[in-house]
Parts: structure tokens; C-alpha cells; sequence
């Protein structure tokens, strides 16, 4: 799936234009607690509408990077898609059967996701990415939504 297409399906035709998330200070820290590495950007896009943001983020599965997009809508995951996969091996992620079990998952105070995810036998890896970047994703929807309730409140 494009990124065009996957952002119109979470959308509509008024695709929201594109803003950008400065990771820095404490957002930073998490998402390193979170991926269990550094992330290898300073900053990262979304798009954002009403309660819903949408995100495409990167992770390295064995040894290739896996994009893939989370929509999140009131701080649980209601889309995700695999927008492209470049193992050889773990392309079972893709299917549907893999991705909806994010549905409606949250991020749970002590960091963890909601509802435990079913592997898939030989991948492993690209379901762990998965995992993180979920769990990423819904880090940046709270990010996002603390800062537009402080700017309302000011």
C-alpha cells in the first residue's frame, strides 16, 4: 500500500496536511525506553484531524527496515497496515489476519500494549518490530494530544 492510499483510508479525500514531532527531552527518552535502541531521527511526521493522528514509522526487522502505518484514534490503534516489507522472510505481517489484532490496543501505563499480539512462526523479528512500533506510535498520539490540550488551556 502507498503512503498516499494508506493515508486517504485512515483520512478520506481531505488528507490533513503534514506536521512534524520534534523528538527531544523527555518524548526522546521514551521512545528509546519503548524501541529499546535510539531511534535514528530527530524528528518524525504525522497528520492529524479531530482526535485521530496517523503515523508511518520505520523498524528494522532482521536486517531491512519495515515501514508500516498506525492510525490512532482517542489513544487507541484503529488501522494498521504494512506499507512495505523488504525481508525475505516474515511476509506474513502483512496480511490482515496479523495487522487487526492491533485494533483497538492501547499503551498500558507501565508501557506494554494492551492485548498480546500472536506471533507467527519464522517472524519473529518483524513481529517484535511491529510490537515497537505499535507501541511507538500510540507514545506519539499521547505526545500530540498533551500538546494540543496545553495550547487549549492557554
Amino acid at each position: 500500500m502507498s503512503e498516499s492510499a494508506f493515508l486517504t483510508q485512515a483520512f478520506g479525500e481531505s488528507v490533513p496536511a503534514r506536521q512534524m514531532l520534534w523528538l527531544r527531552g523527555q518524548l526522546k527518552k521514551d521512545v528509546i525506553k519503548l524501541l529499546g535502541h535510539s531511534y535514528g531521527k530527530i524528528r518524525l511526521y504525522y497528520w492529524h484531524h479531530g482526535t485521530t493522528t496517523s503515523w508511518i514509522l520505520e523498524q528494522i526487522g532482521k536486517e531491512k527496515p519495515i515501514t508500516a502505518g498506525f492510525v490512532v484514534d482517542q489513544q487507541r490503534i484503529v488501522q494498521t497496515h504494512v506499507l512495505e516489507f523488504r525481508e525475505s522472510r516474515g511476509w506474513e505481517i502483512k496480511r490482515p489476519a496479523f495487522t487487526q489484532q492491533f485494533e483497538f490496543i492501547e499503551l498500558t501505563d507501565n508501557n506494554r500494549l494492551s492485548k498480546h499480539i500472536d506471533g507467527i512462526t519464522g517472524a519473529t523479528l518483524s513481529v517484535n518490530a511491529m510490537n515497537r512500533m505499535a507501541k511507538l506510535a500510540l507514545r506519539l498520539d499521547q505526545e500530540v494530544q498533551l500538546t494540543l490540550a496545553q495550547r487549549q488551556t492557554h
